[in-house]
């Protein structure tokens, strides 16, 4: 690991005033200690901001503020989270292990890079890792890479399952920087590779997440599925969550966000809107929709029925038809 400077903030301003410094912010370090291990990443400095004070769940008018230091165990554990957003419960719940559900936090399981072997081995290209060197995924093992939203720079997926549930509930991440407090939706902050596969997300380099916003209760049922190669600690090949309320046999409403599929949370409205004041019977044209755009590399092509037949169960079970 390439040595690098430590310190400790105190406070919000002070951890702002550091990145803005070029420290990289660090709190539970489950991934950027990883990452720093194999020198994909190489901070010179960094700012600890484990000890500030955004580690509380709020409620709030418009639903509840979870600080960007809340860790996914009290987050997916918090009663009014299990009662009115299970869908989060459900995808924090799916994801890593207990150890590390204990340290990792809201903001940082936001900003988690993408598991591609291509990105984390020094030895082989990546656009991600080093811009302009070639994407290896491309033409090479890509079996869990993109299906939809990739470009010829990068089809690296998304690899949290967090991010997924608050996708799906139009959830906002607050930030701070150097031009004050402001919202990014989450179906807006995680960014498609383009010609900037090096840009995971609409995050700057002199801003900080202080918390996620979830909106009012939307009621439905909540469900979150997650299709991978083994019951516990493995990365998402297809994932998703879905909120669907039903009224006389029709749905009412449908909020659904995909995972495994794109460098980012998947969401398309088009998708919930087809469903919207239909009966159950338009599944198959919601994974149409869904699946309009989608391309396999290779190895990777089963991911295509794979995410239309997961799709179909997921409604299925949603509206209990």
């Amino acid at each position: 690991m390439k040595s690098f400077a430590y310190e400790r903030t105190g406070d919000l301003g002070a951890a702002l005033t550091a990145v803005s410094q070029g420290a990289r912010a660090i709190a539970g370090g489950t991934n950027l200690l990883d990452l720093m291990k194999l020198e994909v990443e190489t901070p010179d400095k960094l700012a600890d901001v484990s000890r500030l004070p955004l580690a509380s769940i709020e409620a709030q008018d418009e639903g509840l503020r979870i600080g960007a230091l809340v860790t996914n165990s009290d987050c997916a554990a918090d009663l009014r989270i299990r009662r009115d957003y299970p869908v989060l419960s459900r995808a924090i719940l799916a994801g890593a292990t207990g150890q590390l559900r204990n340290k990792a936090t809201t903001g940082g399981n936001l900003c988690q890079r993408t598991r591609c072997p291509y990105f984390t081995d020094l030895t082989q290209p990546c656009n991600k890792r080093a811009p302009g060197s070639g994407c290896g995924a491309l033409h090479g093992f890509n079996r869990i890479h993109a299906i939809l939203g990739a470009s010829d720079q990068c089809i690296a997926t998304y690899p949290g399952d967090m991010a997924i549930a608050l996708a799906a509930l139009d959830a906002s991440v607050e930030i701070e920087g150097p031009g004050g407090k402001r919202d990014v939706p989450v179906r807006g902050f995680h960014r498609l590779p383009g010609s900037e596969p090096q840009r995971d997300n609409e995050l700057g380099a002199d801003d900080l997440i202080t918390a996620v916003r979830l909106p009012r209760p939307v009621g439905g049922r909540q469900l979150y599925r997650k299709v991978r190669d083994r019951s516990s600690y493995a990365f998402a090949l297809v994932s998703v969550a879905a909120i669907v309320r039903m009224n006389g046999g029709r749905i009412a409403g449908a909020q659904l966000a995909f995972g495994g599929l794109a460098h980012k949370p998947w969401h398309d409205p088009a998708v919930d809107a087809v469903l919207t004041d239909e009966t159950p019977s338009l599944f198959d044209k919601a994974a149409d929709l869904l699946l309009a755009s989608a391309r396999g590399y290779g190895h990777n092509d089963f991911k295509i029925p794979l995410a239309r037949r997961t799709l179909r169960a997921v409604l299925a079970e949603a509206t209990g038809l």
